[in-house]
């Protein structure tokens, strides 16, 4: 018989929790859960997207709306009343739940806190509130492990009335007695009056989080706009350096040029006095040659004859020898592009510090300055070529990436 009432409850038992329903709703494809349990389910499918009956995986999208079924309720009610002994076995009390306080032996799961009673009640052991007009007043609250929170510690009576003097909650007993002459209303008052306080503190964090969502958006957005800016100064500042570089070969090129072409209008020069100067010798040598030949002739006729014509000095017919200068060299030309390399270093530096500065002063949020001992030192102790956040007016050297302008000036120059 027990079986049979089980295989008749069976459509109104939840497939995910194996109990019957509790505030059951039918979601589209026909299956029926408790509602807690199915949204515990969904809230799982949220990343997804997509949302599916545990029972035949009938997929929805949007998540759908659960309504409660009032049909369903008042039948599992019923089954309630009806059916308690073929539920039973099915309902014993596992270690996480409320335990019914009248059973003896193996206790049974409890299902309501009688307010009145101040018992927690199983299936079986509930009945007579359903039945008996004695308990009709009775007021019949969800079991709960914290239900001694609801007592008072004093009295042993339920906690019905707020002192609005202490901010508690208190029993019958104590507003006659430790809290007499307070302010007390009931708790259903007060809980109506704090509601609306509630409400008002979730519309200041609605509006807030609001706030924050918005802020949060244009705080994205200023990020995407700094990134792309960012770049289009990157790609413009790799040209400018480019061509700058360009220029720099440029200019070493030209004084390249120009020392090698004063070489070889000097080296020219030196040439043509070389090669008269080896022509001035040849002609003297042969000249001496003679002299030495008609020096040793016994011929004296041919000599004095001879003598007239090969007496003549040497160099009374040459032209005058040109000074030079023997310690020649381009020393004073090396020392004015070493001293255009110290020029560039400083204009460089100089130039490159002041864009360093305005490059910090590219922030969307502003840095805090320091209120503490710990936040100063931490800004000290940061490396020396990093930006202090405290301190945005802080000078520091540039990144050793803005240096390789230098690096770049310094080979072209030698």
């Amino acid at each position: 018989m027990a079986e049979a009432i089980l295989k008749d409850q069976d459509p109104f038992f939840c497939s995910i929790c194996l109990d019957l329903l509790k505030d059951p709703v039918t979601i589209h494809c026909g299956h029926s859960y408790c509602m807690g349990c199915i949204n515990g389910c969904w809230d799982q499918d949220d990343l997804k997207g997509v949302y599916s009956c545990p029972q035949c995986r009938h997929t929805f999208t949007p998540r759908p709306v659960l309504n409660r079924s009032t049909v369903l309720v008042e039948v599992v009610e019923k089954l309630k009343r009806t059916g308690p002994q073929a539920s039973s076995a099915h309902c014993y009390a596992g270690p996480e739940d409320v335990e019914c306080d009248v059973c003896t032996g193996r206790k049974h799961k409890a299902v309501k806190y009688c307010l009145v009673c101040l018992v927690s009640y199983c299936e079986t052991h509930l009945q007579p509130h359903y039945d008996s007009l004695a308990f009709k007043k009775h007021k019949l609250v969800e079991a709960s492990t914290q239900r001694q929170e609801k007592i008072c510690p004093h009295h042993d009576k339920l906690l019905e009335v707020y002192c609005c003097t202490d901010r508690q909650c208190i029993c019958l007993l104590c507003v006659m007695d430790e809290h007499k002459g307070h302010d007390t209303v009931s708790v259903a008052a007060e809980r109506t009056e704090k509601q609306k306080q509630l409400g008002k503190i979730q519309q200041q964090y609605h509006q807030r989080i609001q706030e924050m969502e918005k802020e949060v958006q244009e705080l994205r957005q200023a990020v995407k706009t700094l990134t792309r800016s960012a770049q289009v100064t990157v790609d413009a500042t790799d040209r400018i350096f480019i061509e700058l570089i360009r220029s720099i070969e440029r200019r070493r090129s030209e004084v390249k040029e120009l020392i090698r072409a004063q070489e070889r209008i000097a080296g020219s020069r030196v040439q043509g006095l070389l090669d008269r100067l080896d022509q001035e010798v040849t002609e003297m040598k042969r000249r001496d040659a003679e002299l030495r030949q008609l020096s040793n002739t016994e011929d004296h006729i041919y000599f004095l004859q001879s003598f007239q014509s090969l007496s003549v000095p040497p160099g009374s017919e040459a032209l005058p020898s040109p000074t030079f200068n023997p310690h020649i060299s381009f020393e004073r030309v090396k020392k004015l592009v070493s001293g255009l390399k110290v020029q560039l270093d400083g204009i460089c530096k100089e130039e490159i510090d002041k864009i360093s500065e305005n490059v910090m002063k590219v922030q969307i949020v502003r840095p805090l300055e320091p209120k503490t001992r710990e936040e100063f030192l931490e800004c000290e102790s940061q490396d020396v070529f990093s930006y202090c956040p405290h301190h945005e007016h802080t000078l520091t050297p540039p990144p050793p990436h803005t240096m390789y302008i230098y690096i770049y000036i310094y080979i072209y120059i030698y």
